[in-house]
């Protein structure tokens, strides 16, 4: 530990594991049997039923939700992983607030939407605690494709491909599958180890093959993964991280809210990690709420969140921003850093107050701070002659690149709306294309 590291006030241990525990406990209770066939009931079952069209993956609501009414909960979760087949992570992760639920007819009319996902959690456990796997594999094509990032696009890929039978290489570069599902989303989302049970579920196909620590651009080429398989399809997410710009932004106790996010994912006893007595998080969307509600939940004493523009601009959504309020996250909007003080280690975060063209107004304010967490977003590392567009693999149709025989999906390609279902769905679409070129079809 470094002379600086011990004059900060980062330290592990301010909540005992009780305490922990219970924070980090499941977001949302899961329905019973009751609760899901009262919740249920709420559905109109509409015929024109808008949260079809809200949803990215395109999943038939209506029916699943009369199966789980008609007592058919395995039935759902077909109905659901037909089209998507991360649709228990879905259900938990996703911002269904401002996707399905807000169009629900319910939310319309009274305010309170029928509690989609909860109905989508509690369907597609019922069949996963099981054990089923609903899906067989059609014959063995002989066909050999590679895929990298074993995130949602990736994964989502590899088992439609496989269920084409397709034989499918999985490359990702960090040691456990899964990516943004099982490194970067607050863990009291997934507890319990959801993201590698569901990732063992999927696996259940057949002919997908994993191998861990191989990144694209460090131990494999583009060109090297083009003439070893029929189909490449790239999936690896974002993984550089922006920096702030600043002079001292090497000072012990800033860091990245992916890494710190990552890191306490994989601590099996929370009481180890250490954290800042106060937190400062740079940025708006949901990154920069989940590094800050577990700041919190780790025993933070003040965690502010500093963002650039209104509230109502922030990407995280109403929901989440609430939540974080809830937490004791104070959000502080219309503000930029503009310096870290500290010798050797972090003391003070010093931010700008911005007006809405982003023009200093001449007002600053300091925040003790311990840790600053960077959640402004992050960039594309490996690109290996693809077009690029916004910083972003450029992609047309059902992600195909400039490169014929490759594919991208997901958060490292242009378009999209950076959530894991629609990596999903970019995956499965992508799946089907290359599943049309293979066989002639397309």
């Amino acid at each position: 530990m470094t002379e600086a590291f011990r004059q900060t006030g980062i330290r592990a241990g301010r909540l005992g594991p009780d305490d922990l525990a219970r924070n980090f406990s499941d977001l949302h209770a899961a329905y019973d049997r009751h609760e899901a066939t009262v919740a249920a009931d709420r559905c109109y079952f509409c015929h024109d039923a808008p949260c079809i069209t809200a949803c990215p993956t395109d999943i038939d609501i209506p029916l699943f939700i009369r199966q789980i009414q008609a007592g058919q909960p395995e039935a759902a979760a077909q109905t659901i992983f037909d089209q998507n087949i991360l649709g228990g992570m879905c259900a938990r992760v996703c911002p269904t607030e401002t996707l399905c639920e807000q169009a629900c007819v319910r939310e319309a009319a009274e305010g309170k939407p029928v509690e989609i996902g909860r109905l989508q959690r509690y369907a597609t456990d019922s069949m996963m605690a099981a054990g089923e796997h609903p899906y067989t594999r059609a014959p063995a094509t002989g066909r050999k494709v590679a895929i990298v990032g074993a995130g949602p696009a990736g994964l989502a890929c590899a088992h439609r491909l496989a269920m084409h039978g397709h034989d499918v290489v999985v490359f990702d570069a960090r040691p456990k599958p899964g990516g943004l599902n099982e490194y970067g989303i607050a863990a009291y989302k997934t507890p319990n180890g959801f993201a590698q049970a569901e990732v063992d579920w999927l696996l259940k196909i057949g002919g997908i093959t994993l191998q861990h620590d191989r990144a694209l651009g460090r131990d494999l080429t583009l060109e090297e993964l083009r003439h070893d398989h029929d189909a490449v399809f790239l999936g690896m997410g974002l993984g550089g991280v922006g920096a702030l710009g600043l002079e001292a932004e090497d000072l012990t106790g800033c860091e990245n809210a992916v890494d710190f996010i990552a890191t306490l994912r994989q601590t099996e006893d929370l009481t180890t990690l250490p954290v800042g007595r106060h937190i400062v998080v740079i940025g708006g969307g949901m990154t920069a709420v989940d590094a800050a509600v577990q700041s919190k939940l780790l025993g933070a004493q003040s965690v502010t969140i500093a963002y650039r523009r209104a509230q109502d601009r922030m990407p995280a959504s109403r929901y989440e921003q609430d939540l974080a309020a809830t937490h004791g996250v104070q959000i502080l909007t219309h503000v930029v850093p503009v310096a870290l003080h500290g010798e050797g280690a972090l003391r003070e975060v010093e931010l700008a107050y911005v007006d809405a063209d982003m023009t200093q107004t001449g007002e600053t304010i300091r925040l003790a701070a311990d840790q600053l967490f960077r959640a402004i977003g992050q960039k594309l590392e490996t690109v290996e002659g693809l077009a690029i567009e916004g910083g972003k693999i450029a992609v047309t149709g059902a992600g195909r690149t400039s490169v014929e025989g490759v594919w991208a999906g997901g958060d490292c390609a242009a378009g999209g709306e950076d959530l894991t279902v629609t990596a999903v769905a970019q995956g499965r679409d992508a799946a089907e294309d290359i599943h049309a070129m293979l066989t002639g079809a397309g």
